[in-house]
């Protein structure tokens, strides 16, 4: 697999020679390359492909198979090339922080490439950083497509990122497989209509967690404190931002049905500087908890300026800006007690597909690869790889983009971030993940650590102890 990065935003390094020794768990990855050769994975093989890197032309993906193998002569397939779009710079950077390790992770498990119906492939990789812009991704994904002719695209990290490349991709009919972001401002903010049975796309489909999940590990954290049931709503005015606090399908009903209040004062402008307005809508309706989906730099300036102004909830839950170690301590000494919904950790009970890993496996091998606390896009960045390499597999023809938009609505696979069946729903072209409640404490090994406070949707995930009110 070969990395093909552009532009300003290409500050990525290439794998140091020496850096194999410190990638964490290399027996873990041989032992994948041997499950490929024994078989595994629907058939997947890895085979040694010699000069077959040099197969491929820039011709259209459509085309990209040209020297075609026959059915099982083992003749070269030519080059799958795969596009990999997500935030590297700007306000959304953590969500792309362990891009490199999983991208240098997946060059050693395809680098002899595929075996896919008698046929060897090269795979080559196109990362792109969306810099944390909408335009920006639809750019960088309509190069991928027109210029570069990929077969298959990834995108991973908020809907400001997912939806525009996706986009891109259905009207481009390019297949493509998206994630971490909700599945509700994914579908339904791109026009799809959650009561209709008929899939709304062709070429798209996506997996993550809903808004009901986020909810109801909201509702269980702070059910574990005594509080007056006032919750302040912090939502930008943003995709993620407009779905959190949508009047049908977001946060209020499920809210009120549990019997809280929530106090919303409107959508703000990302990057804005000054939260009083929203502090003092919170303090006059005497709110003990607030939740929203604020970007990382957002709610440092929201909680700096909400100690300055005496307000402090019990209970803080926020997703989007304190999933990531580098978030919370942003907030210094202000962190502690700050809760979140975790999609993936290490104490998650899951192997790879790929790399026989499990999820407490995969994450030391990113803390010694990079000498960094684990994240958790870790896992679902791996994921978008396991599904990749599963659905490229069994559509018998990477090059044909019906092929693998057949392979990719049947599949049914057990990943590091758990089981993915797109024949489950909640909506067609969607699968779902599910989901787990921590609060940040302070640690012993990282500044903050997070602890498993909430659990009851995935019970086999241990929790570390229950909600603490904020001191």
């Amino acid at each position: 697999m070969t990395n093909d990065s552009r532009g300003p935003q290409d500050g990525r390094s290439q794998r140091d020679p020496d850096r194999g020794s410190r990638s964490g768990d290399h027996s873990a990855i041989d032992a994948g390359r041997r499950r490929f050769i024994q078989g595994a994975l629907g058939g997947l093989t890895v085979v040694s492909l010699g000069g077959l890197a040099a197969c491929g032309d820039d011709s259209d993906r459509r085309s990209a198979g040209g020297g075609g193998g026959d059915g099982g002569d083992g003749d070269g397939g030519g080059t799958i090339r795969i596009g990999y779009v997500t935030p590297r710079t700007g306000a959304l950077a953590p969500f792309g922080e362990a891009d490199d390790f999983v991208l240098n992770q997946m060059r050693e498990v395809f680098a002899d490439g595929l075996e896919i119906g008698g046929a060897a492939w090269a795979v080559e990789v196109m990362d792109r950083d969306s810099e944390s812009d909408s335009n920006r991704a639809a750019d960088v994904a309509q190069e991928l497509i027109v210029d570069d002719g990929i077969n298959l695209m990834l995108v991973s990290s908020t809907p400001d990122t997912t939806n525009p490349v996706a986009d891109q991709c259905e009207l481009n009919q390019v297949p493509c497989i998206s994630t971490v972001a909700p599945w509700q401002p994914y579908y339904i903010g791109r026009g799809g209509d959650p009561a209709s049975t008929e899939p709304a796309f062709t070429y798209t489909y996506h997996f993550f967690w809903g808004l009901e999940d986020v909810i109801g590990v909201f509702l269980a954290m702070w059910d574990q404190v005594e509080t007056n049931r006032t919750v302040g709503g912090l939502f930008p005015n943003d995709p993620d931002g407009n779905a959190w606090g949508d009047a049908q399908n977001g946060f209020p009903p499920p809210l009120q049905q549990a019997g809280y209040t929530l106090v919303d004062p409107g959508r703000y402008t990302n990057g804005t500087n000054d939260f009083t307005a929203q502090i003092s809508a919170y303090k006059d309706a005497g709110a003990q908890l607030l939740t929203g989906v604020p970007i990382p730099p957002d709610f440092t300036n929201f909680w700096t300026q909400a100690t300055q102004q005496d307000f402090r909830p019990l209970v803080a839950s926020v997703g989007k800006a304190l999933l990531f170690p580098s978030a919370v301590e942003a907030l210094g000494d202000q962190g502690a007690g700050l809760s979140t919904e975790v999609w993936w950790s290490p104490s998650h009970p899951f192997t790879s597909s790929l790399t026989d890993q499990s999820a407490q496996e995969l994450a030391d091998a990113y803390s010694e690869d990079t000498g960094k606390q684990w994240t958790q896009p870790i896992g679902f960045a791996h994921a978008l790889f396991e599904v990749a390499a599963d659905v490229l597999t069994r559509s018998g023809d990477p090059s044909d983009p019906q092929a693998v938009v057949d392979a990719l609505a049947g599949t049914q696979l057990d990943t590091v971030v758990g089981n993915l069946d797109w024949s489950a729903g909640p909506v067609p072209n969607v699968a779902k993940t599910k989901l787990v409640g921590g609060q940040w404490r302070t640690g012993t090994d990282y500044p903050y650590e997070i602890v498993i406070v909430a659990n009851d949707d995935l019970p086999d995930v241990p929790t570390g102890g229950s909600v603490e009110p904020i001191a």
